[in-house]
């Protein structure tokens, strides 16, 4: 008996807990404020590399990487990227060993021991744009450049986000209120948490970068997209061998389980009979 009614009593309180839970759910709601009536949420995009069965598309990597290195990196940094890396993305080792020497990286003079900068090598990777935090906030309103190799996984939808960031630059609409409009140096973005950002418009018109022949063209929209499907390839670089690798991984899960199953069923069923 004392059994059976402390089994009742943790199911009654398991029962109340359950339902207060549900009940604060239902009932939760975010603090309105004006953030929170402004922000969108990202825009819907689609990518060769989506999907159970997505790959990447060289050619459109290529054209990210050259908005990348035409626009986005004179302020953000890839540190997490190595100049050989890029082999990937269809670059012969000549092409990505004068990819490597068109950017100064720091180095060491052997003569003095002094340091100094020096032309890339394969094996170096992309230097940081400024020297320290303290540079990279005076040139940027007191704002520092967030790195960018692992942006589109560190974000929410991150590629969606990155892409709607880049193209969501806009007036701030007549009712928002005086004290959420963008002040000196800021830029209202919709997409941003806060509405308003430290970086200008990166990608401002058509043909910014010029694209090579064979290549959509260069619109502002394109160049977003072409640069966040880079981005998720300097997040993610082996996420094409990840779902190779994933798809024979499940299908011998699931031999193995059909094979446990009947061998379960083998080894039971004389001794299920004598029962």
């Amino acid at each position: 008996m004392a059994r059976i009614i402390s089994i009742l009593v943790g199911l009654f309180f398991t029962v109340a807990l359950a339902w207060s839970l549900l009940v604060g759910l239902f009932n939760f709601e975010l603090p309105h404020t004006v953030e929170h009536e402004f922000h969108k949420a990202p825009k819907e995009l689609h990518l060769a590399s989506d999907g159970p069965f997505g790959k990447f598309d060289r050619q459109q990597l290529q054209r990210g990487f050259q908005v990348y290195k035409e626009v986005c990196s004179a302020c953000h940094s890839l540190s997490h990227v190595a100049f050989r890396d890029l082999t990937a993305l269809g670059y012969s080792d000549a092409e990505v060993k004068a990819i490597a020497a068109g950017f100064q990286v720091p180095g060491v003079d052997p003569a003095t021991g002094e340091t100094n900068t020096r032309p890339g090598m394969p094996t170096d990777y992309f230097p940081k744009p400024f020297a320290n935090d303290i540079a990279a906030r005076a040139a940027n309103n007191n704002a520092i450049p967030p790195d960018l190799s692992l942006m589109t996984k560190a974000r929410h939808e991150g590629p969606a986000y990155v892409y709607s960031l880049l193209t969501g630059f806009q007036n701030p609409p007549a009712n928002l209120p005086e004290a959420n409009r963008p002040g000196q140096g800021l830029h209202y973005n919709p997409y941003f948490a806060n509405l308003n950002l430290a970086m200008a418009p990166p990608l401002t018109s058509e043909g910014q970068v010029q694209y090579g022949e064979g290549n959509p063209k260069p619109t502002v929209d394109q160049m977003a997209k072409d640069v966040t499907a880079f981005l998720v390839w300097t997040a993610e670089p082996k996420l094409e061998k990840r779902k190779q690798t994933g798809w024979p991984v499940l299908g011998f899960l699931l031999f193995a389980t059909v094979l446990g199953f009947l061998a379960f069923r083998n080894i039971w069923a004389d001794k299920k009979k004598k029962a």
